[in-house]
């Protein structure tokens, strides 16, 4: 009888230490799968207005990339907690929107999607000095980089794309232009750089014209256009006012070339201007022709590694949801770097360096927060709806 409790006993005390030692080997388990604090980042894009066309790319794009982060175990075992807000196209709005993440604590901000709603947050990033990145181009959005301190962005500056309109001018022998442009801070801005890029390129312009956002016809101003027989016409603006002025200017008849801004880099254009948008040719990053590029040309892989993974989603790739791309990777790869530090990570954006991006190679600096040069842009013209390269 004793002989059988004693080996009772044992039964019992050996189930106790296994039970113990499978208790603590859970503990650890379950201490090392812990999930750490998430790392805040925010997003303010014009995803509904007039800016849609710009912002719904761009809203899918940094989707589908923090997803794939995600899934992969974050930064550091860190998940990405993003915050997107839509700014409607309006500067109020975005404005509202950035103290709205600003309270959040959020580490760094992507946005916004044009150059106006991105002016307006400026002020606000500034003061509370919060990493901001914008997909816009205004080069007033980074520039006196002295009063920018904490201001970055990724798509290729107006001055920039003036520079390369001029030098493809200069190339086909048209020297005196007429310049029409939407009435805000996109088309204000490029007009400005339009002007001194001309003026160093002995392009003459002959006049200019403005048209509102959500203007449908612009006779009136095409019909000034035409009185001044100019060699051809140059348009800044984004859809769906550049697609209505490539309309209007188709129907009054003129011949001369239409040359756009690269705010026409998406199908909208193409899609609201149907034929009309034959023929117009513009500046653009490489994304359009990814394809095309030669096999050693460094952004190859990149850019048709997103064109395939975007349109397999959401349909024809743009240059637009490509800022975006490049934007909240450059974010990422600085929080990486840094940490949560707002103050570290706006050092690491500004040290980015040989950065392989959609809308080119960035290597930015204290001196340049945009980081691309003219190698950045190719001229593109459009040809039975499609983009085709152009040789000047």
């Amino acid at each position: 009888m004793r002989k059988h409790a004693l080996l009772v006993f044992a039964l019992i005390l050996a189930l106790v230490v296994a039970g113990c030692g499978g208790s603590k080997e859970n503990t650890e388990k379950e201490a090392s799968t812990e999930t750490k604090e998430p790392y805040k980042i925010g997003v303010v894009l014009d995803i509904s207005g007039p800016g849609s066309s710009l912002g719904i790319p761009e809203r899918d794009t940094i989707n589908m990339i923090i997803e794939k982060v995600n899934e992969s175990g974050g930064i550091d075992g860190h998940l990405i907690e993003l915050t997107m807000l839509d700014n409607k196209s309006n500067e109020t709005e975005a404005a509202l929107a950035v103290k709205n993440l600003i309270e959040k604590d959020v580490l760094a901000i992507v946005g916004c999607s044009t150059s106006g709603t991105t002016l307006a947050m400026i002020d606000a990033v500034q003061q509370s000095e919060v990493p901001l990145v914008s997909a816009a181009a205004s080069i007033r959005i980074v520039d006196p980089v002295n009063e920018r301190k904490w201001v970055f962005k990724t798509a290729q500056s107006d001055s920039l794309v003036a520079e390369r309109v001029v030098t493809y001018l200069k190339s086909k022998g048209l020297t005196k232009i007429a310049f029409a442009s939407m009435n805000n801070a996109f088309g204000d801005s490029g007009r400005a750089e339009f002007e001194k890029a001309a003026a160093a390129g002995g392009i003459t312009i002959l006049g200019t014209e403005k048209f509102e956002v959500n203007d449908t016809i612009m006779t009136s101003q095409i019909t000034n256009i035409k009185k001044l027989n100019p060699d051809a016409v140059i348009a800044w603006a984004i859809p769906p006012s550049a697609s209505s002025f490539t309309t209007s200017y188709r129907a009054l008849g003129l011949t001369q070339p239409l040359i756009h801004s690269h705010g026409i880099g998406n199908k909208t254009f193409i899609d609201l201007a149907g034929k009309d948008a034959d023929g117009v040719v513009f500046p653009v990053g490489k994304l359009l022709a990814a394809e095309g590029l030669p096999d050693d040309d460094p952004q190859k892989q990149v850019l048709v590694q997103y064109a395939t993974d975007f349109e397999a989603r959401f349909g024809p790739r743009n240059t637009f949801g490509g800022h975006a791309w490049d934007a909240i990777n450059i974010v990422l790869d600085a929080l990486e770097k840094a940490g949560p530090d707002r103050a570290k990570i706006r050092d690491e954006i500004e040290k980015t360096q040989n950065f392989v991006g959609i809308s080119g190679i960035f290597n930015m600096s204290a001196e340049d927060h945009n980081g691309l040069g003219l190698d950045s842009m190719i001229m593109v013209e459009i040809k039975d709806g499609q983009w085709v390269p152009v040789i000047d």
